[in-house]
């Protein structure tokens, strides 16, 4: 199908942010002190582990990065314009095309995880007239049981396992291809490269990614086979499947938690330095903007620059050709509005070591040289920073996902026709108060982003102890 691509502006920063930080990686290989650092991370099971499951998140927002608007077929009598028809306003994803059964299979209601009729019972009239109070079959899920209350328990034992069998063949080619490439590089043979990689002397901790892939394809496997077929997690209250939802969610929270260090990052970065190298009335100047904003309660002042925003974009309809674009700049604006709030703690930090760095012997020699402040900065200040940068950025990053799903329960976050755990989690809170209780999408919510989480922080932890030097 032809389509026509659509380039948001999040979606321009998040893969630029991917590229520097591919480029940053590959500078690193030439600097000794960052491959070591960067070797002990690989070296960490947990730090693989938790690497291993942040990537499987990151693939799947940047499928759902490439959007795209579908070209609509053209009327019998409409002029048809490079052999297409007109374009549609839905913005569709990458992510939408292939979950595409999960999109477009839209129940009525409330319908159960693994569920073939709705959720609570509804007036059916029969074919003899009469009406009776019953729960009526769901449009999709379970469609193909004809006998559904002798069948449903078995065919979904059986889509369990044949999940789990399609889980273990993908395992073991994706271990096979691994330790076969492990295999090459050592020049070894392939039943050395497994049992070293098994034995967790394979060079990085290939052991534990191994483990990882496989307690997550144990988990991926029967959901997809699952998915042909039922609602895995059930459907909410206008009958979206809620599995496709989390799957939405997960670019949101990688937006707000990489893309809010673009502003992080520079103002911290430069603030905090010229704070410490520069002293006198820059410092003090610094210091006061700084306590200033920490004295300003945080969610009343981003919520006052939200509303302030919001204000803006809707009275500027024009500027929007589609809703997505619109909910996109109100996600872009909450990106910038946390990291115009949260940029101090990084910028103190650094103040406080440029303080120490500029009292050592070389950079007093540099300053007795001649050597310019601006090089000076460049050349012996800031490489000595970037571990501190490094392990700060990726410790908000965990933060910086729950402080959107707290703003968007509050309403304040990201706008309301943008899926995140957030509007998930404030569309939960009124289900909750049902009789009998709709739990699903509560915990869909707080299991994908509970994962999220604990993985970044993982492996926050062992970038920590990698780079900082106390550590060791």
């Amino acid at each position: 199908m032809d389509v026509q691509p659509v380039f948001l502006w999040t979606d321009v920063l998040l893969f630029g942010l991917m590229a520097c930080i591919g480029l940053a990686a590959w500078r690193a290989r030439r600097s000794e002190p960052m491959r070591a650092a960067w070797r002990r991370v690989g070296e960490s099971a947990v730090g693989m582990a938790s690497l291993t499951v942040l990537l499987l998140f990151l693939v799947v927002g940047l499928l759902d990065s490439l959007h795209y608007r579908p070209y609509l077929p053209p009327a019998p009598d409409a002029k048809v314009t490079n052999g297409h028809g007109p374009v549609s306003t839905e913005v569709r994803s990458a992510l939408d095309a292939l979950a595409e059964p999960l999109r477009t299979r839209v129940e009525k209601t409330y319908s159960a995880p693994l569920a073939y009729a709705l959720f609570a019972k509804q007036t059916i009239e029969k074919a003899d007239g009469t009406q009776q109070r019953a729960f009526p079959r769901l449009k999709f899920g379970g469609a193909g049981l004809q006998y559904p209350e002798e069948d449903h328990a078995g065919d979904v034992l059986g889509r369990v396992g044949l999940g789990l069998a399609l889980a273990a063949g993908a395992w073991c080619l994706l271990a096979g291809c691994l330790v076969q490439g492990v295999a090459m590089s050592r020049m070894v043979p392939f039943g050395a490269a497994w049992r070293a990689v098994w034995r967790g002397k394979g060079g990085l901790a290939w052991r534990a990614v191994l483990v990882t892939l496989g307690l997550v394809f144990l988990f991926a496997g029967p959901v997809a086979v699952l998915a042909g077929e039922y609602h895995v997690f059930g459907t909410d209250k206008v009958g979206q499947d809620v599995l496709f939802l989390t799957l939405k969610s997960i670019r949101t929270a990688l937006v707000i938690g990489t893309l809010t260090t673009l502003v992080t990052l520079p103002v911290a970065v430069v603030l905090g330095i010229m704070a410490g190298y520069l002293g006198g009335w820059v410092d003090d100047l610094i210091q006061y903007v700084y306590t200033v904003l920490n004295s300003i309660p945080g969610v009343l002042l981003i919520a006052a620059a939200v509303l302030m925003m919001q204000v803006v974009i809707d009275t500027h309809p024009q500027w929007f050709e589609t809703a997505a674009e619109r909910a996109d700049a109100r996600l872009l604006a909450l990106c910038l509005i946390l990291g115009m709030t949260s940029w101090t703690g990084l910028c103190r930090l650094l103040r406080g070591e440029t303080l120490k760095l500029r009292e050592l012997e070389y950079v007093q020699a540099a300053r007795a040289f001649g050597v310019s402040t601006a090089r000076i900065l460049g050349r012996h200040v800031l490489p000595n920073l970037m571990h501190l940068v490094l392990i700060a950025l990726v410790m908000d990053f965990s933060g910086l996902v729950l402080a959107e799903a707290v703003l968007s329960y509050v309403g304040i976050g990201v706008d309301p026709g943008t899926v995140s755990f957030g509007t998930m989690i404030n569309a939960a809170r009124m289900e909750l108060a049902r009789e009998p209780m709709v739990w699903w999408s509560l915990m869909a919510a707080f299991l994908f982003m509970f994962v999220l989480v604990l993985a970044a922080n993982l492996f926050a932890d062992a970038v920590r102890d990698a780079f900082d030097p106390r550590a060791s």
